[in-house]
């Protein structure tokens, strides 16, 4: 199998990989058989559900349990390996979360922070953005709190609020996928966390996902925000946070979304905008998180290089 070279975007993440000792000498030059999914499965417009598995013999090594990547400015998909198969997607989940809360609310909306959002955040070892119990903040600095540091607390906030009540939020959620065609899909809970009967997505519905979030503006500039700072006012305390997206900052990467827990592995919803078309792409089920950004970013290089085979 021919070796690609890695572009502008993966060489500092692939030396960081290899020095960590979690980029592997080999790879497969096929991926595992995709697990059994309906024969007729709906596809959204902009990400055609036509091909199952797709992984051309010059592409990266993925060694991931499942990934996809497509254009989905053209519709041309590049790259997918157990692209269909039902899996964890961990804090993928929080993209449908933000993507329902914005149906509804506008960013400059008001939400209060209850004792009950951040005690439920505090349980099961789930990531914070450390939000006050009686703060009063707008619906967007909140979607920043949900979307960078991955808060589990802001999540519920958003959930009780927008539901109302996070049974009926999650309801919204499974409606939402239905709406967007993505059929391999079961949400549980609005943070991804390994409670409530077990969710699943597929790559390929969670790309979907990731190319509707990117088509509202207030998500896909706070995908694309590296640090957000929310200043103390008499309403609520400072906040700063950091976007867990290790990817932000290369050529024309404009988000999405990490995360992690132990059954799903480590999760990434990514996206860049290069020579005029939107690449995006989710890597499922990776054992290292520095390999999932590397493996990403090699990807990302890869498929800008072939667009000229269209």
């Amino acid at each position: 199998m021919p070796t690609h070279i890695p572009g502008r975007i993966t060489r500092a993440l692939l030396g960081a990989a290899l020095a960590a000792g979690v980029v592997a000498t080999a790879a497969p030059a096929s991926a595992a058989t995709p697990a059994a999914v309906p024969e007729a499965v709906p596809a959204a417009a902009d990400v055609p559900a036509t091909v199952r598995t797709l992984t051309p013999a010059d592409a990266p090594a993925v060694y991931a349990r499942a990934a996809y990547l497509v254009d989905a400015t053209t519709g041309r998909e590049h790259y997918g390996k157990r692209a269909d198969a039902r899996m964890p997607v961990a804090s993928l989940t929080k993209m449908m979360t933000a993507y329902v809360v914005l149906k509804e609310a506008k960013p400059t909306d008001t939400v209060e922070v209850t004792a009950e959002d951040v005690r439920y955040a505090a349980r099961g070892g789930a990531a914070v953005a450390g939000l006050k119990a009686g703060d009063r903040l707008t619906v967007e600095d909140v979607l920043h709190a949900l979307l960078l540091p991955s808060g589990a607390d802001a999540a519920h906030v958003l959930a009780r609020t927008y539901g109302p009540g996070v049974d009926a939020f999650v309801a919204k959620m499974n409606a939402t996928a239905r709406e967007l065609g993505m059929h391999d899909t079961r949400y549980v809970n609005a943070d991804g966390m390994p409670t409530g009967g077990g969710g699943y997505s597929t790559a390929r519905d969670q790309a979907r996902l990731a190319t509707a979030v990117l088509a509202d503006p207030t998500l896909k500039t706070i995908t694309s925000t590296r640090y957000h700072e929310v200043p103390e006012t008499d309403a609520h305390g400072a906040y700063r946070w950091r976007n867990t997206n290790r990817l932000l900052g290369e050529p024309g990467v404009i988000g999405v979304k990490t995360g992690f827990t132990n059954a799903a592995g480590y999760t990434l919803a990514f996206a860049a905008d290069r020579n005029g078309s939107r690449l995006v792409g989710v890597i499922l089920g990776e054992t290292s998180s520095a390999r999932r950004f590397a493996t990403a970013g090699a990807l990302l290089d890869w498929a800008a290089d072939r667009a000229g085979d269209r």
